[in-house]
């Protein structure tokens, strides 16, 4: 559901596609510096837990998930959205404190850091106009999580959370976050992982939780802007998709 709002005559669909790609690139920039401060690669991060936490890991996930949903839309009466830079210090502190105590804390700390990375991704779609409230933009902010993740490697390929979509039923959101379970689960081990690292505790947890928070923000807009694009343009979102895809790739290859 989008809020009514002035749309103007024209819409330089060009213009603001090259923005969203813009912002799709800059995502994971922070990341980079996550794994070179920690010292290891995305894909090896997830074997440095304990086997019973890596088996647990889904379920883990969607118990974080359920939480957050129910945390972030309550809260939201309560509690405004902030501005960027307040919600990148609330996940730092965070962040830092579920780093400085090893995985136990980090564990401990994944619910609260997942309910703020859901309240910063509503906060960017009522910011592109769309009613946090609505039932299909609350669907659409869980959808973000689908992502790759602040420290994968993706070339720019992966822009399939754009366009996943899943029928409306009465258990639709249950069946939305069990979607999207399966690959925030191994974006939220390589968290859990990167804050553990022996030493460097609170120091990996601050900075892993800024890059988290700064990818989903960026993705949020990417989602929001290229579904708000649609309709002020009026041209059909798979379109505008793929017109973006061939935009990120192109400047992959340069």
């Amino acid at each position: 559901m989008l809020i009514e709002s002035n749309v103007p005559a024209t819409v330089d669909v060009e213009a603001r596609l090259n923005e969203i790609a813009k912002r799709y690139k800059q995502a994971g920039g922070v990341g980079i510096n996550v794994l070179n401060l920690i010292g290891g690669q995305a894909d090896g991060l997830i074997d440095r837990l304990p086997t019973a936490v890596r088996r647990n890991l889904e379920a883990a996930t969607v118990k974080a998930l359920n939480a957050a949903m129910k945390a972030a839309h309550s809260s939201r009466s309560i509690v405004p959205d902030q501005k960027s830079w307040l919600n990148q210090a609330a996940s730092v502190a965070m962040g830092a404190a579920g780093g400085a105590g090893g995985l136990p804390t980090a564990l401990a700390e994944l619910p609260v850091t997942t309910t703020l990375l859901l309240r910063v991704i509503q906060g960017v779609a009522v910011e592109h106009g769309f009613d946090a409230a609505a039932e299909n933009v609350q669907f659409d902010c869980v959808q973000v999580f689908a992502a790759a993740g602040p420290l994968s490697d993706d070339d720019g390929a992966d822009l399939g959370f754009l366009s996943a979509r899943l029928a409306m039923s009465g258990r639709a959101m249950q069946a939305v976050i069990s979607k999207v379970a399966p690959k925030l689960a191994v974006v939220l081990g390589q968290k859990l992982a990167a804050q553990a690292v022996p030493v460097l505790g609170a120091v990996a947890g601050a900075a892993t939780n800024y890059a988290y928070t700064s990818y989903y923000q960026d993705m949020a807009h990417v989602h929001f802007g290229l579904r708000k694009l649609a309709i002020d343009a009026d041209i059909p979102h798979a379109e505008l998709i793929e017109r973006l895809r061939q935009k990120v790739n192109r400047a992959v290859v340069r």
